[in-house]
């Protein structure tokens, strides 16, 4: 599976903006925007997002880091991994809660974050999130 993106938790949202905007900026990488989680459920939090040069690009599938407030005790990773179609996300889900994985979102369409964002979350064994995302608009990877 490919990389689709990854969320980064921190203690200062505005001093880590500036400081991953600056470090990445070399390799390419630009700001995207800030996600109000008022949009969505109050599972989301809000986020600000960073995207390397081939995000958007429809010729592609682009990467993205998400940043956003570390919550008390929070250390685990969010990774976000794409797939190909609604039905691969389906059957990654199963097979992780079938490996002993938790739920933590079913399969579902996720228009708050855009047209055709179907996705599924897991806890690993060791307390880090896995979200299987299929995103309409991303190219299909390459066999």
């Amino acid at each position: 599976m490919m990389i689709d993106h990854v969320y980064i938790s921190v203690k200062d949202v505005s001093r880590s903006r500036a400081f991953y905007a600056a470090a990445l900026k070399p390799l390419g990488w630009r700001e995207l925007f800030e996600y109000d989680s008022s949009a969505g459920p109050a599972s989301v939090p809000d986020l600000f997002g960073l995207a390397d040069r081939s995000y958007g690009s429809g010729g592609v599938i682009g990467n993205s880091i998400w940043l956003r407030e570390r919550k008390p005790g929070e250390t685990g990773l969010y990774l976000g991994l794409v797939a190909d179609s609604p039905q691969e996300v389906d059957a990654a889900y199963a097979a992780a809660l079938a490996a002993g994985g938790q739920d933590a979102g079913e399969p579902a369409l996720r228009a708050y974050f855009g047209p055709g964002y179907y996705a599924a979350n897991v806890i690993d064994l060791d307390g880090n999130e896995l979200e299987f995302v299929n995103k309409e608009f991303n190219p299909k990877r390459p066999a």
